[in-house]
């Protein structure tokens, strides 16, 4: 593996791309509209959608895929519902090479993660999934910053681990792959529940007592599915629950304090919660797995329910041991 393309130029994929190219490594930055590479090129800044933060010299940007195709590892910064789509109209170019999914969620259509699509749209390739704690302002702007590489194939798990480190971004490698996805969609979805408890004025402790339910509910859903549970205790899991769940730079705990406030929400903003509370509610009533809190949260985005009348059911639940 030698170059790094990266598939999105939204914030978190022109982070990525801007402090890999720092450290000197060839880049690729790819985005669907030409007019946006062009404003890029000329102002040497992605603002629309990182502002503030200067492109370093040695970052390439295309719009066209074929400027990838030298790229021996590739990152898919896309938006989880759609990633199939895309993988589906382009699985003879990305074939046979290293596809690192950074989006967090499950398949609306399919109930599946991040690798098993990228899986079955190229099926010779090596799936793997960069995911945890992060903002994409943080890692923009060299502020120190750690995540999970996961992949399956030991090896090239190493080798993606030395090949997308940087100074301030530090990867630690795990196989995984389950219980990796499963605590960077999962953790979303809690995150709209803490943002609506906020937003409700609820108040802090209530919160805390949501994510630490949470996060049982998590545990559960991953450890049926063959997830290690001390994945779900690192950064993917643990880690990326506490930072979306108490940071308003989260779009899912701003989307949920909206909610829970009763106003408004910017519908061109990705929340990926939303689509993954719904599908996850599927997968969990198929295998018999509890998980209210997530239930709830689709129920409030689909608006079959109110955040009081949400925040009261949950309440309301038989007591039971911890």
């Amino acid at each position: 593996m030698t170059g790094i393309g990266i598939i999105g130029a939204g914030a978190f994929g022109t982070a990525l791309a801007v402090v890999l190219a720092r450290e000197g490594r060839a880049v690729t930055l790819y985005a669907r509209s030409a007019a946006q590479i062009a404003v890029m090129e000329e102002e040497s800044r992605n603002e629309a959608r990182l502002p503030g933060v200067d492109l370093p010299p040695g970052l390439r940007l295309t719009a066209d895929l074929a400027g990838l195709d030298e790229a021996g590892a590739l990152l898919l910064t896309l938006p989880m519902q759609q990633l199939s789509g895309f993988l589906a109209e382009n699985a003879g170019r990305f074939d046979g090479r290293a596809l690192v999914a950074c989006c967090k969620g499950v398949d609306l259509a399919s109930l599946r993660g991040p690798t098993a699509v990228i899986a079955g749209a190229c099926p010779r390739a090596v799936p793997a999934i960069l995911t945890g704690p992060s903002f994409a302002a943080d890692i923009a702007r060299g502020l120190p910053t750690a995540l999970t590489l996961a992949c399956a194939d030991e090896a090239a798990g190493a080798d993606l681990q030395h090949l997308l480190s940087a100074a301030t971004l530090r990867l630690y490698r795990s196989t995984d792959v389950t219980g990796a996805e499963l605590g960077g969609a999962l953790k979303n979805v809690i995150a709209i529940a803490a943002g609506v408890t906020m937003g409700a004025g609820l108040g802090d402790s209530a919160r805390a007592a949501l994510m630490t339910r949470g996060y049982a509910e998590m545990l559960r859903l991953a450890l049926a599915l063959g997830a290690r549970a001390k994945t779900l205790a690192g950064l993917s899991g643990l880690g990326d629950l506490v930072l979306t769940c108490t940071s308003a730079q989260s779009r899912n705990f701003r989307y949920g304090l909206a909610l829970g406030a009763g106003d408004g929400f910017d519908p061109t903003v990705t929340v990926e919660g939303a689509a993954t509370a719904r599908a996850v509610t599927r997968l969990a009533a198929e295998r018999g797995i509890d998980m209210p809190i997530t239930t709830m949260v689709a129920a409030l985005v689909e608006g079959r329910i109110g955040p009081h009348d949400a925040a009261t059911a949950l309440l309301s639940r038989p007591l039971k041991q911890e």
